[in-house]
């Protein structure tokens, strides 16, 4: 395919660290990397492109309109990526009007796809994200068993819930949840403070630069993803490429990535049940030697040419030849 000029649109400010922003900074490398033209779409202006690919089928509905109103032959595609399918924001007209009008549908993880209006499935795209980890990535510290918690601070992350559980821990454990991510709704910064203060097993780092929360990932035992809804949630292909397991609640994000029989689940905001499986990793090497052997298969998931190949089929589909 010859080279083409893509934008893409994301939801909300791209100054924030999101989950979407990473999303839309990695594809547009790989994009790049394939020779294409890649711009970020600006907030009230309609794109000039070939291509417009649109995070979030329902916050970015009023630039894909605006661009299948001036551009009407140009092909739309919309990635949803977790609100628009897992809320009530799914069941919208503007998520319904846009996956009509797209020529491609990209869900982030297998089980999306089976949540996905049948009359779509046609356009569906499975891209999951991939991860290349740094050639400098740290080893774990071995004298501590520090355990990531990776998500901005609002209530669809239950993002304390780790914190809760590890108060449950034995006295002698040596756990302690390290939390990276900025406050995205209000009070919860405040929270987070006071939840240091209470518990001694919980550190809140805030928002980091992307290199070095992926670095600071790299140190822990685990990742914890307490989240009651993911749409495909990179956190998961950056632990298993640093070679660090997962905890996760029974999430379609989740359950999408690592399968059904993946053995390190946990139910929505249960902490007794998350104090039991992060004591259990802790004093029983067998147990967490599980969990990283089946991430360690799932790992060909999330190879960047596996990605790459995945855009190339997407745009020969879409793009008359």
């Amino acid at each position: 395919m010859s080279s083409i000029t893509i934008s893409i649109a994301i939801p909300i400010a791209q100054s924030r660290r999101t989950g979407n922003r990473v999303t839309a900074l990695r594809w547009a490398g790989l994009l790049r990397s394939m020779g294409h033209r890649v711009r970020f779409a600006k907030p009230g202006l309609v794109p000039d492109a070939d291509v417009l690919i649109a995070l979030n089928a329902v916050k970015t509905a009023a630039i894909s309109r605006g661009f299948l109103k001036l551009h009407p032959t140009r092909p739309l595609v919309v990635a949803l990526t977790g609100t628009d399918v897992f809320s009530s924001e799914g069941s919208s007209d503007d998520a319904a009007d846009v996956m009509i009008r797209s020529a491609a549908i990209v869900v982030l993880q297998s089980d999306m796809a089976d949540r996905i209006p049948r009359e779509h499935r046609c356009k569906l795209h499975l891209i999951v994200q991939s991860f290349v980890p740094p050639p400098d990535l740290p080893e774990p510290n071995l004298d501590r068993f520090d355990v990531a918690v990776i998500g901005h601070l609002r209530a669809v992350k239950d993002p304390f819930l780790a914190a809760k559980a590890s108060r449950l821990l034995p006295l002698d454990s040596k756990i302690t949840i390290v939390h990276l991510g900025g406050e995205l709704e209000p009070g919860y910064a405040e929270m987070a403070r006071a939840e240091e203060r209470i518990g001694p097993r919980y550190r809140w780092l805030g928002e980091l630069r992307r290199r070095d929360a992926i670095r600071t990932l790299a140190r822990c035992r685990l990742l914890v993803m307490t989240s009651k809804s993911e749409g495909g949630p990179s956190a998961i292909s950056e632990a298993i490429g640093c070679g660090v397991p997962v905890l996760s609640t029974r999430t379609s994000g989740a359950i999408g990535l690592l399968g059904k029989d993946y053995p390190g689940y946990f139910g929505f905001g249960d902490e007794r049940e998350l104090a039991g499986l992060l004591d259990r990793c802790e004093r029983d090497p067998a147990f967490l030697g599980e969990l990283k052997r089946a991430c360690t298969r799932l790992s060909p998931l999330f190879d960047v040419e596996r990605e790459r190949e995945a855009w190339k089929r997407l745009l020969s589909d879409v793009i008359p030849s």
